[in-house]
């Protein structure tokens, strides 16, 4: 891997988890802990993280947290109407999963006003979104805090869902491609997503356009996984043709 590939994806992980340890950097990446030093001390020249004694944190991580602000903002008018579309598949009496993420968190707010809705989410400003809404039945998991994504994650988060059984989830993701399936930039939430998906009847994906044809670093499955994609009008044909081929139901939020 090139060393500015590599550094876009420190960075990625670093939007993802708020933190990383050198030892695990070196490890992930498969080269020395000087040569992620040397990453480290580059991106903090950059404006891009702070350093700090064994490893890295991401620049005004704890602004954004007390701000209770998600990173992941951009495209959001393409999520806006994905949630708008999603609405279509969610009925007062429904049992669904909001993954964290800021597509899913435009689905949250848009369920006001209906009626014995039970919500499951790892997201923590899902949680505070829903909370007080009367006709919402709001359920939290545990796990370890990513500040960056406001989320819960890693195996307790996971095992929250061992035994749950819900009609509906919406499972956010980072990249989706045909030969690297789906994929997220931290591995403490391939555990999640699984569980997630098994708890599941019916799996909802919801990804903007931008995100298809996309791979980032650790792979959850391949598409079968999931039962629809949602996404905008902005997806190219071929990747529409891929869908199909592989039997993928297809949404469009027109």
């Amino acid at each position: 891997m090139l060393p500015n590939h590599r550094r876009d994806k420190i960075l990625e992980l670093l939007k993802e988890d708020g933190s990383a340890k050198v030892a695990d950097l070196a490890k992930l990446f498969k080269v020395t802990e000087v040569t992620i030093r040397q990453d480290l001390e580059k991106m903090e020249r950059d404006g891009m993280l702070t350093r700090e004694h064994g490893g890295a944190y991401l620049k005004n991580i704890e602004a954004q947290v007390k701000s209770f602000e998600l990173s992941h903002r951009d495209n959001l008018d393409k999520k806006e109407r994905i949630a708008t579309k999603c609405l279509e598949y969610i009925e007062s009496g429904d049992s669904i999963i909001l993954d964290s993420g800021s597509t899913t968190t435009e689905i949250a707010k848009k369920l006001k006003g209906f009626k014995d809705l039970t919500v499951i989410t790892n997201a923590l400003n899902i949680a505070m979104m829903l909370g007080t809404e009367p006709g919402i039945n709001l359920i939290v998991t545990g796990g370890e805090f990513k500040p960056p994504t406001l989320s819960l994650t890693g195996q307790k988060a996971a095992d929250f869902f061992t035994g749950i059984n819900v009609q509906k989830l919406f499972l956010a993701t980072a990249g989706l491609s045909l030969k690297a399936g789906l994929t997220y930039p931290s591995i403490s939430d391939i555990v999640v997503k699984k569980a997630m998906i098994e708890a599941a009847e019916t799996t909802y994906l919801v990804a903007d356009s931008t995100k298809i044809g996309k791979s980032s670093f650790a792979s959850l499955g391949a598409l079968s996984l999931i039962n629809y994609v949602i996404t905008d009008p902005g997806i190219s044909e071929r990747d529409k043709r891929i869908f199909e081929d592989n039997e993928i139901e297809l949404i469009l939020a027109i």
